[in-house]
């Protein structure tokens, strides 16, 4: 088991626009690579082995921007593992009540990661989400790092390592081209 970002990032490093979109005219650009064409069987090959192996993680750790511009994914994301928030204010009404299979953990990343990683078992948890991911890395809870580097630059957004307190160090686990992206998986060295 381990905890692994997964972010698909613009060449020039955001992970959304200015207005929260994904890039492109539709909002998704980068998360082509998923589904090109927007069609997911036309994902082939090591791409399609990289989609499948974020179906076999067993939990999720997001963070509270993520989740509510996501409406939660209405509780039910990456066939209904459980969903980690943790945040500093308690939850809205929705995922309160709306959706059992979302958690708010209140007391801090560590914890939240404690919890899915207890949830998970022996599969890896989903870490997502820029502020989330360098308050892992902070916290010395994030093991690997999965970047789908899509081959545009947007320009403007969120970035998704705007600061960290120090230098991290990393070691490439695998590189793999695709059509649509290059995938570069890390280890965060500690």
């Amino acid at each position: 088991m381990a905890t692994v970002l997964y972010m698909s990032v613009s060449l020039d490093g955001f992970v959304s626009t200015p207005d929260d979109f994904l890039g492109g005219s539709d909002g998704n650009r980068l998360h082509d690579w998923y589904a090109p064409g927007g069609d997911e069987a036309a994902l082939t090959g090591d791409a399609k082995a990289l989609a499948d192996e974020l179906d076999e993680i067993g939990a999720v750790v997001t963070g509270r921007r993520t989740a509510e511009l996501m409406d939660h994914w209405g509780g039910d994301v990456h066939n209904g593992v459980p969903i980690f928030v943790p945040s500093h204010r308690p939850p809205g009404p929705a995922a309160r009540w709306g959706y059992p299979n979302v958690t708010y953990v209140l007391d801090g990343i560590r914890s939240a990661i404690a919890q899915a990683a207890a949830a998970a078992g022996d599969r890896n948890v989903y870490v997502q989400g820029g502020y989330t991911a360098r308050k892992a890395i902070e916290e010395g809870v994030l093991d690997e790092i999965q970047v789908h580097l899509i081959p545009v630059l947007l320009g403007d957004g969120h970035r998704l390592f705007d600061t960290l307190p120090a230098e991290v160090e990393l070691e490439v686990l695998r590189v793999i081209d695709t059509p649509h992206a290059t995938h570069i998986r890390y280890r965060v060295l500690r």
